[in-house]
């Protein structure tokens, strides 16, 4: 689902907004928290990245549930920077938390079927209480390695929770997962009962690069 982008809105106005939209992605927790944690980033100045860490489900109930958080949007975003430190957070918490790259972690379960590892590398996926899965969707997958992550997924699907970050929205996974069926199937497991945050289209770095390129005389 993608929201408008709002500009040049009065306070009352951009907090009825927030609200819509939480109403709109179903984030209950979100929209009673956020009025009390922008009064907080206000007065102690936080940055983006740092109000929007400490707006998402900052006591952990998520992962006590073992709810799936799905973060997309293009480049630059800040999507492995929120799922770092949602990870983060979640393991000072006390939680057993895994960070990994989607090519990565494919590799490693391929690895592991040939060496008849695999029902043991799957369970050590399966038991820490969240999983963060960073860059999917940046390369095609095979239909044995897209398969294979599935299996990890079903694994861990109620039990404990999974935090992927992807550049792609969800009706371009089929890009990622070229077997129609087998991509719903992950979609469905990545999402249901879950959050979608999305970060936008918007770079921060690109932004940060052009802003120094403004700032420093040409020679």
């Amino acid at each position: 689902m993608s929201l408008p982008r709002q500009r040049g809105l009065t306070k009352q106005a951009a907090t009825t907004a927030v609200d819509q939209a939480c109403r709109m992605l179903r984030l209950p927790t979100i929209r009673s928290q956020f009025p009390e944690l922008a009064e907080k980033a206000e007065r102690e100045q936080m940055s983006y990245l740092g109000f929007l860490s400490e707006l998402l489900l900052a006591k952990c109930e998520w992962i006590k549930k073992g709810m799936p958080l799905c973060l997309i949007g293009d480049s630059g975003t800040g999507k492995s920077h929120l799922l770092i430190a949602l990870g983060t957070e979640a393991a000072m918490a006390g939680y057993r938390v895994k960070y990994v790259l989607a090519t990565k972690l494919v590799n490693e379960l391929v690895e592991a079927a040939d060496e008849k590892q695999l029902t043991k590398t799957i369970a050590r996926y399966g038991r820490v209480d969240l999983l963060c899965i960073d860059e999917l969707g940046y390369m095609e997958l095979d239909r044995r390695g897209a398969e294979l992550l599935f299996q990890v997924l079903t694994e861990r699907e109620e039990k404990n929770s999974v935090a992927i970050a992807s550049n792609e929205s969800f009706s371009g996974w089929t890009k990622t997962f070229t077997d129609p069926r087998l991509c719903a199937a992950i979609v469905d497991r990545l999402t249901f009962g879950g959050n979608i945050i999305e970060t936008g289209t918007d770079s921060y770095r690109l932004a940060t690069t052009r802003a120094r390129a403004t700032q420093q005389p040409l020679g």
